[in-house]
């Protein structure tokens, strides 16, 4: 019997993957075939994740891991490339707002959390892992940006858009050097959506009326599939 899951035998790192929207696309990445890698911070979260890919037949090992140490990046790639030789697939999902203040009040701690997280991190996993992507017959990286980056600027947000605004262009600059390849990079807004850093930037929000990580997260399936050919594009998931 042919295996139809678009994913079948693809592997598919996921960070931030312990809650919120990355946590939903590393289920619909294993519901579509691929065996996870699961990071994240907390350990809780990820082992919530396992039992939910167990549950529906699926593989995942689970890397718990701060992005910000000095070295766990690279460590993770060395140990991706000692068991599987390649990496099919890299969601760079986790990220921090930071704090909502006028930009002339942000403390350093701040702007050296946010700029490491949302920027850093995703530069150091390009470098560590851009050679287990082309190793691929089809690698996909996905970045997560916002609308509140380089296309509209928004007053107290400077710290998360700046970063974002900066992801925006060091994904699009690494996809042109990918043109010739068959890895594709791209970004991908989710929009506001149902989860707990939206409620930190909005709590006056009706969570009600925000769409769910579960409806978010097949936007990025779409983008991690060996069909996809759109490289270095920031797609809206709500339209």
């Amino acid at each position: 019997m042919t295996d139809t899951k678009p994913l079948a035998g693809r592997v598919a790192l996921v960070t931030g993957a312990s809650r919120g929207l990355g946590y939903a696309i590393a289920l619909k990445l294993a519901e579509a075939g691929a065996e996870i890698i699961a990071t994240a911070r907390t350990q809780a979260g990820l082992e919530e994740l396992d039992d939910a890919i167990k549950a529906m037949g699926g593989k995942a090992t689970l890397v718990p891991l701060d992005l910000n140490s000095a070295d766990g990046i690279e460590k993770l790639a060395e140990a991706v490339a000692g068991r599987w030789k390649k990496l099919d697939i890299m969601v760079a999902n986790a990220g921090v707002l930071g704090t909502l203040t006028p930009a002339a009040q942000i403390p350093s701690k701040v702007w050296n959390e946010v700029l490491a997280t949302n920027l850093i991190a995703p530069a150091r996993m390009i470098r560590a892992f851009e050679g287990l992507l082309k190793a691929s017959d089809a690698g996909r990286a996905v970045f997560m940006t916002s609308g509140v980056g380089s296309r509209r600027a928004k007053a107290y947000w400077a710290a998360y858009g700046a970063s974002k605004a900066g992801l925006d262009n060091l994904v699009q600059s690494w996809a042109i050097e990918l043109t010739d390849t068959p890895l594709r990079a791209n970004l991908l807004n989710p929009g506001a959506t149902r989860t707990r850093m939206r409620a930190k930037a909005a709590p006056g929000e009706n969570p009600e009326t925000l769409p769910t990580p579960e409806e978010i997260a097949p936007k990025v399936v779409e983008l991690c599939l060996p069909t996809e050919t759109r490289n270095g594009e920031i797609i809206n998931a709500q339209g």
